[in-house]
């Protein structure tokens, strides 16, 4: 049973590292590249980042609520990751694959969330899961 269970970690972290890690971000943006060495870091991930002028149409085209909408967007194992989303909740929802589920979003710029650590300065914030299923919290950060 418990080599089961570590098989099973093992191939969701394996999953994890083979996706393909595509960033968008505009090119005058800098907390994007902060967030992307966290996610590069915490998941052992190599991203492709990808310049747009057009951060907006990136936007529609991956279905992100406009009221969910944040500086850089991460397309990654056929889910869309919208701004700050810390790396641990990215990998449970590789790792989970909710149904009804497109993506994570982290709205805003909130102090304290990845890419945007300004000291002891930090806002609470929520990582929101948007789909089919609608908008549920998928993790809150005090």
């Amino acid at each position: 049973m418990a080599s089961a269970l570590l098989f099973a970690l093992g191939a969701c972290s394996n999953a994890a590292q083979a996706a393909e890690y595509t960033m968008f971000r505009d090119p005058s943006c800098g907390c994007c590249e902060q967030w992307a060495e966290h996610v590069r870091h915490g998941m052992n991930a190599e991203i492709a980042v990808k310049d747009s002028a057009d951060m907006a149409a990136v936007k529609d085209d991956n279905g992100v609520p406009e009221a969910l909408r944040s500086c850089h967007t991460m397309v990654v194992g056929g889910y869309v990751i919208e701004g700050h989303v810390p790396a641990a909740d990215i990998q449970r929802l590789l790792r989970e694959r909710p149904a009804g589920v497109r993506g994570l979003a982290v709205a805003g710029m909130p102090l304290g969330s990845p890419g945007m650590e300004m000291g002891d300065r930090a806002q609470p914030y929520q990582v929101i899961a948007f789909g089919e299923a609608g908008r549920s919290v998928f993790n809150s950060y005090n």
